[in-house]
């Protein structure tokens, strides 16, 4: 009896989550205008959309190494590791830079449908995926060449945030349709769809790909979790309010919810039971995120806040952002 307790305890000391909090604070300055950050775990760097120009981060060091200019409007960044090759969404140019991992020069544009949002690189057909907001359409690009294969694969909803699973398929939020939408990438098409419901307005998306499950984040404070096989909804634990972001890693989802200003850590407590497991304090406006699979680490951007105001009354009012206002936060164990 006392093995099997001893047993009982030691898995219980197992299972508990790891404990998260804000280890550093990278500061970029500039404008305040962000989206989506992209991690690059192989070689060391974080790339993190900054209203004109997209920044390059040294994760070993949390220094910020590099600019890409010309990025206007940038959502999101894709990383092509086996071609030496990085692409970013270019929102209000309605075109995708591309760029080179090692120098970060600009190699080329490629023109895409209306307001290229997210961006993705899916490996087995070396293919890169915009998903257009504004035209309601993905452009596939040959990443090798940087041709565009198919200018316009119609998704019947408005895009947001895309995965892939390494074999061939790609997914995204229809947040307008509050559906998965998967398409075929060796055909260019769209292969099936399934609702996310009670998901309203998916904004985030992160994937597991051994388990097949996809991690959606959701305008009314839940996170549904479907298994991208078979369609279903597995479960639809509550998050935090203003969430934009999601990322899995180590076994945890961790959604980013910028109005309230902290991380909902969601587990799977026991077989097909997902709850959370930890809220995490980070501060409003830390929407979005980007997990580091090598160092355990998650990475926001947000505003950068000055003192409270103090009003005539003598209360103290909120912070206001300051005029250089960008930043990442670092969020470890």
């Amino acid at each position: 009896m006392k093995k099997l307790v001893l047993v009982l305890l030691a898995a219980a000391a197992m299972a508990a989550p790891p404990a998260y909090k804000i280890v550093n604070k990278i500061h970029i300055g500039g404008a305040g205008a962000w989206d989506y950050p992209q991690m690059d775990a192989a070689n060391h760097r974080l790339y993190v959309s900054h209203g004109t120009q997209t920044e390059v981060i040294d994760t070993a060091t949390d220094k910020v190494v590099g600019t890409i200019p010309g990025t206007n409007g940038v959502h999101g960044i894709a990383i092509a590791d086996d071609l030496g090759r990085g692409f970013i969404s270019d929102g209000r140019d309605n075109d995708v830079t591309v760029f080179d991992l090692k120098t970060l020069m600009v190699t080329g544009k490629v023109k895409t449908g209306q307001n290229p949002d997210a961006i993705i690189y899916e490996p087995t057909t070396k293919r890169v995926f915009t998903f257009n907001g504004r035209s309601s359409d993905s452009t596939a690009i040959d990443a090798k060449t940087g041709n565009v294969i198919t200018a316009s694969i119609p998704l019947d909803g408005k895009p947001e945030f895309a995965q892939v699973d390494g074999k061939g398929h790609v997914y995204a939020n229809l947040e307008n349709k509050n559906e998965i939408v998967e398409l075929d990438a060796k055909n260019a098409l769209v292969s099936r769809r399934y609702s996310i419901a009670p998901c309203d307005s998916p904004s985030g998306l992160a994937i597991d790909a051994k388990k097949n499950r996809l991690y959606s984040v959701c305008e009314n404070k839940m996170m549904v979790v479907s298994d991208f096989t078979t369609g279903k909804v597995l479960a639809s634990p509550a998050i935090g309010a203003g969430p934009d972001g999601v990322a899995f890693d180590d076994g945890y989802a961790f959604s980013s919810n910028g109005q309230d200003g902290t991380i909902t850590m969601v587990g799977e407590t026991s077989p097909g039971k997902f709850e959370p497991v930890a809220t995490i304090q980070t501060q409003r406006s830390a929407r979005t995120i980007a997990a580091d699979p090598s160092t355990h680490k998650l990475y926001l951007p947000a505003a950068e806040f000055g003192a409270a105001t103090e009003g005539k009354d003598g209360k103290k009012g909120r912070p206001s952002i300051v005029a250089d206002s960008f930043m990442v936060l670092v969020v470890g164990r």
